[in-house]
């Protein structure tokens, strides 16, 4: 499908109409099921992820529906509790934590390495089939009646409620597995599996930001899976580790939940980072700025993100000087994420901004992250949590992260590397249309919680006082500009597969080494591995008007003479 291909440099223009590649090698359900090649197993996990991002975002439509008016209105309240658990849950462990490094990461991580796969092929498939089966156990209970304690589990309520807890924990614990196999498998592909001249600090920043987010997977997520196992053995066995009933102590649960949560936290947006990273640099044609700081900042962020976790737990009755502590490390993390929106402001500086779909994403991201971003300095500042915990501000300040951050990023690298996984292009038109709706109708569901959060609306409550009354209606209408958004999106994206115009070789003008090989791959991804130049040197790259993606200069001079 492919129009330009066969040159490792970027420059030939010749394909025939059915070449062979990863889509099209081999043929069948299992030849997809059983599949080795990254770049198979990278799609599947983006359905699969997909899908549970759709359970995820029906179950929050539900509930904002429910939010609309005072009292009930389309449910009672332990249904409302089961419906925003089943939201929190499935956003969280099905959906946001392996969904841009295991579905995008998967395809384009080796590529960018110029290697054939990845380091364990065989590892990379228990991962997505550990990943399916925890999905069936967390699905599994929401068909049997769903779960009730919020996404967070707490004890002690957790351990006394009659909901599936354990089929939901145990899903979860088989979720870490994956999500830990899957870090494994990268950190020894970026370390033994990068091509000849391509240095640590010749990587794409994506591969960095994938690196560190693959050491928080390894070192934090068995922190959880114990945590959860202990969960489920107080429960079954009636053994007193979390339950003051037993003689546990629930504050315990609360520090071990949170010292995975909080890196998990990092897990959903380090490699977000990494792919505004590439969308800045590569849609502004431009040399990414303090290439260096951007790299060690993507560590930094790993390494603090360890330190914070009992920012969460300032009115649990931790001791002053804990308090204290976790607030000054709470605002270390700022450093390194200011480093990088410095950079990529740097970057646009006087760059040729293209405003294509991905670019869009990308600028989206640098106001609603921004926004995120400054309204945790009043989570981690004492004197303003102790009165904003448990609010509406919280709610709306982990979606400006979570979802401004990492689904903004998600839909921009989604977008950008469209054409690469598919060998199709999308209706750049139709795809400003849903990312304006989506910007628009995001801000309308989530700052408004800003407000009433502040003026005191408590989370996860289900009828609220008049006051609130406006900001949840038009939190309401948000979410449903926001919900056409994505189903515009849905429809432009699986059009473009059908009736999608040819994808060139580099559409975007790129110089990682995933936009030297064709559109749609080949099975091997390279004919011979690559040498690696600096993934953000644009100079000898030039627009081909005939097939409009972007060629070397030299090939062209070649071609030419």
């Amino acid at each position: 499908m492919s129009v330009i291909e066969g040159h490792a440099g970027a420059g030939a223009r010749t394909s025939p109409p059915a070449r062979d590649n990863y889509l099209n090698h081999t043929r069948g359900f299992a030849s997809w099921a059983f599949t080795l090649d990254h770049k198979r197993i990278g799609i599947m996990y983006m359905v699969s992820t997909l899908g549970a991002f759709l359970i995820g975002g029906l179950a929050a439509l539900a509930v904002r529906t429910e939010l609309f008016s005072r009292g009930p209105t389309i449910m009672n309240a332990d249904t409302y509790n089961k419906m925003f658990t089943i939201h929190g849950a499935v956003m969280v462990f099905l959906f946001i934590i392996p969904s841009i490094p295991a579905a995008l990461g998967n395809f384009v991580l080796p590529l960018m390495l110029g290697a054939k796969d990845v380091a364990f092929p065989r590892l990379n498939l228990l991962s997505y089939w550990l990943w399916v089966i925890g999905s069936l156990f967390a699905v599994g209970a929401i068909v049997a009646g769903g779960v009730d304690t919020g996404w967070t589990f707490y004890t002690p309520y957790s351990t006394t409620t009659n909901t599936n807890v354990v089929a939901t924990t145990f899903g979860a614990f088989i979720l870490g597995f994956s999500s830990i196999f899957t870090g494994l498998n990268f950190i020894v592909t970026i370390h033994k599996l990068r091509p000849a001249g391509m240095t640590w600090f010749k990587m794409p920043l994506f591969l960095w930001s994938l690196y560190g987010t693959a050491l928080i997977q390894v070192l934090a997520t068995p922190v959880l899976g114990i945590t959860l196992l202990l969960l489920i053995a107080e429960r079954v066995l009636k053994v007193g580790i979390f339950d003051p009933a037993l003689g546990g102590d629930p504050v315990l649960y609360q520090h071990f939940f949170w010292f995975y949560s909080h890196p998990a936290v990092y897990i959903m947006i380090l490699p977000a980072m990494g792919i505004i990273s590439e969308l800045i640099s590569v849609h502004s044609r431009k040399h990414i700025f303090g290439y260096k700081f951007i790299a060690l900042s993507s560590i930094a962020i790993a390494a603090f993100g360890f330190l914070v976790w009992g920012h969460h737990m300032f009115v649990s009755g931790q001791s002053s000087l804990a308090n204290v502590l976790f607030s000054g490390l709470t605002f270390s993390v700022a450093i390194p994420s200011a480093i990088k929106v410095f950079n990529w402001l740097a970057t646009l500086y006087k760059g040729n901004i293209q405003l294509t779909t991905a670019m869009i994403y990308g600028l989206m991201f640098l106001i609603t992250f921004g926004i995120g971003g400054l309204t945790g300095l009043h989570l981690g500042a004492l004197a303003t949590d102790v009165h904003l915990h448990d609010t509406y501000f919280v709610v709306a300040h982990f979606h400006y992260v979570m979802f401004g951050g990492a689904v903004v990023a998600l839909l921009g690298g989604l977008h950008h590397w469209w054409p690469k996984m598919f060998g199709v292009m999308y209706d750049e038109r139709l795809g400003r249309i849903a990312a304006a709706l989506i910007f628009v109708g995001f801000n309308l569901t989530f700052f408004t919680q800003f407000i009433m959060g502040s003026h005191g609306m408590p989370r996860r409550y289900f009828d609220y006082l008049p006051q609130f009354e406006i900001y949840h209606r038009l939190s309401t209408i948000g979410s449903f500009i926001m919900a056409a958004g994505f189903f515009l999106t849905a429809y432009y994206l699986i059009k473009s597969l059908f009736r999608g115009k040819p994808a060139p070789m580099n559409p975007w003008g790129g110089n990682s080494l995933e936009w030297h090989t064709a559109s749609p791959p080949p099975h091997d991804n390279f004919a011979t591995t690559p040498v690696a130049e600096d993934p953000y040197d644009y100079t000898n790259l030039v627009r081909d008007p005939v097939h409009g993606g972007y060629v070397s200069k030299t090939y062209d001079e070649a071609a030419g003479a």
